[in-house]
């Protein structure tokens, strides 16, 4: 399984630099996407996705990078240890008006289990931060291509299926980034908050081993109060080599 594509990390690794001078010139000319949907207190977004819960050293670890960066621009969206995730699918992307309630979780955990059944538990290497103009991400690494495997099963088997979904409607996701700032304002302190960001641009949070994934109710934020948790979903273990 390994290595089936061209050097995944090396992919990432131009993507995310790619993105990360392209957001940071757009940062330093003040054009910021900010995201003012974040304090509403009628926003009824609500989805379904498939995720990957980090271990809590590293997010440990991402706090600590994050306390920096409120010590600059405190108005900033933080997000909460409870609340970091990576997304595998957004199986159905956030929209006001869904009702979980009115959907058959079941036969969307079929199709999950038999797009995720024989594959392995792979590792993914939190290494640097690379930045949109709407938000600061931490960089995912892989050194294989399960994540991609799964996520092009998921695409195969709900596209043949009558379930609602709307996977790859807003962007094909290829990354195993993970957001954990959003923009709720314009930076005041662009040059300080930048050098925080080039800072932590290589530095080392932590590898760990996905094990599961987890279907979720969510809302865009992935807010704990708003989450509910549907199903988890097992790898198999992978072998000592």
């Amino acid at each position: 399984m390994k290595n089936q594509f061209n050097n995944p990390e090396q992919n990432l690794k131009e993507h995310y630099n790619k993105l990360y001078s392209e957001s940071i010139k757009k940062i330093k000319s003040t054009n910021f996407q900010v995201d003012k949907l974040i304090d509403s207190k009628t926003d009824t977004r609500y989805g379904i996705t498939l995720l990957i819960r980090l271990q809590q050293k590293i997010k440990n670890k991402i706090q600590i990078f994050l306390d920096e960066l409120k010590k600059i621009e405190p108005d900033q969206y933080y997000y909460r240890n409870s609340d970091i995730h990576i997304t595998v699918m957004s199986i159905i992307s956030c929209y006001s008006g869904f009702d979980l309630t009115k959907i058959n979780v079941n036969d969307y955990a079929n199709i999950i289990s038999k797009s995720i059944e024989g594959e392995t538990s792979f590792d993914i290497d939190f290494t640097g931060v690379t930045s949109s103009q709407s938000a600061i991400m931490i960089q995912g690494f892989l050194n294989e291509s399960t994540l991609n495997l799964i996520r092009d099963n998921l695409r195969s088997s709900f596209k043949i299926s009558n379930l609602e979904q709307s996977l790859d409607k807003r962007y094909a996701i290829q990354t195993a980034h993970s957001t954990v700032v959003r923009f709720r304002k314009a930076v005041k302190k662009k040059n300080e908050f930048i050098e925080v960001l080039e800072k932590y641009r290589n530095y080392k949070f932590g590898l760990f081993t996905v094990n599961n994934m987890e279907l979720v109710g969510n809302d865009w934020y992935q807010r704990k109060e708003f989450v509910k948790k549907l199903m988890v979903f097992e790898l198999k273990q992978k072998l000592e080599e």
